[in-house]
Formats: C-alpha cells, structure tokens, sequence
C-alpha cells in the first residue's frame, strides 16, 4: 500500500514538472501574455483538464517558477559563507546573480515590469519583484545597516525599491551594452551612494 502511495506521488511530481518545464519553455518562446494554458499541456503532452490539478492559472505557473529561480538565487550567494562577506559583496553578488537568472530566463520579466496590464489576471502578478526577489535584497540591507556597514537614514525597503527599478529600466534599456553588465554598471553607483562613510574609506 505505501509503495503504491509512493508511486502516486511521484507521478503526481513529475506530471507537475513536465507542466512548469513546459511552461517555461512556453513563456520564453511566446511570451507571457501570448501563451495559452492549452498551448502550455500541448507542449507537455498532458490533457487540458490536468492543468488544473496542480495550478490555478498561468500566473500561477509564472510565479512557481519565479520562487524555484529566486531559490536558486539565495542558495548560490549565501553557499559561500556569508559572516566572511561584507554587505556591500553581498548585495552586489545577489543583484549580479538575479541579472544572470533573469536574462536566461527572459519569462521572468514580467514580473520586473508590467506583465499585470496585459495578464486576464492582473491581481494576481505583483508590481514588486516577487515573489521574494525584494525581500532577499532588503535582507541583505537590514544586514548591512545593523553592521553600520549601510546608511540607516534611508528605509530598507526604499533602498529595495531603488534596486528594484534598475532591472525594470534596463528590460527597456537600449544602450549597446549587455542586459548583465548594465545592471552591475547601476549597481555599483547605487552601492556607493548607500555605504557609510567608513566602508567607503576601507575600499
């Protein structure tokens, strides 16, 4: 009984994956607005009805996939070992590494811009980098001002915020420079700007 459970779940798994992986491919390929839940089961080769199983709506799909990549994110900067690293790497090292997720994987935009106005749903994608993208930066910003390591007279969450709208300007950017090297550019000036005036006598 409890192998046949077991069997159960694991196709319940791997039908789940073969759906996001086909959405993925789906986003990238037709983008966001233009992909259809039927266009996301033909390409996993599962029935319509079997979407709704697992999701409720293509926002959904997006966001499970956003919070898989910002996953992913948070793993890569803090493997490392974060207590050897100051704030400032460590902000920086999270923003390259979110550029880096981002332009593989272009489905991820519309969260950083204005997927909501063309969605069926638009209450369902949020206006802030989500789901968790912000609050990992605003983490690493709250580390940085308890350590004096950042300015404290500036809220955490504008600074977030501020980083936030660099990756929006730059999904329309139409400098001759790379989607990855515009934003570390923008970076290290938002950096300098939130770093008290003793991190910046130690560069």
């Amino acid at each position: 009984m409890a192998e046949t459970i077991g069997l159960r779940k694991q196709k319940k798994f791997r039908a789940r994956q073969k759906i996001l992986n086909a959405a993925a491919r789906q986003f990238e390929v037709q983008g966001f607005a233009n992909t259809s839940i039927a266009g996301i089961m033909q390409e996993a080769q599962l029935g319509v009805g079997t979407f709704y199983n697992y999701f409720a709506s293509k926002e959904e799909v997006l966001l499970t996939l956003a919070k898989d990549l910002r996953e992913e994110v948070a793993e890569n900067i803090f493997a490392a070992g974060e207590e050897n690293q100051s704030s400032a790497e460590l902000l920086e090292r999270c923003c390259v590494c979110t550029a880096k997720v981002i332009d593989e994987n272009r489905f991820m935009l519309p969260l950083f811009t204005s997927a909501g106005e063309h969605s069926d749903k638009p209450e369902q994608i949020p206006q802030s980098l989500s789901p968790g993208f912000g609050e990992l930066f605003e983490e690493i910003i709250l580390r940085g001002q308890r350590r004096g390591e950042f300015r404290s007279d500036v809220p955490s969450n504008i600074i977030a915020e501020m980083i936030h709208s660099i990756y929006q300007t730059t999904a329309f950017s139409k400098l001759e420079i790379s989607f990855r090297e515009n934003i570390a550019l923008k970076i290290k000036i938002l950096l300098d700007g939130i770093k008290t005036l003793g991190e910046v006598n130690n560069l």
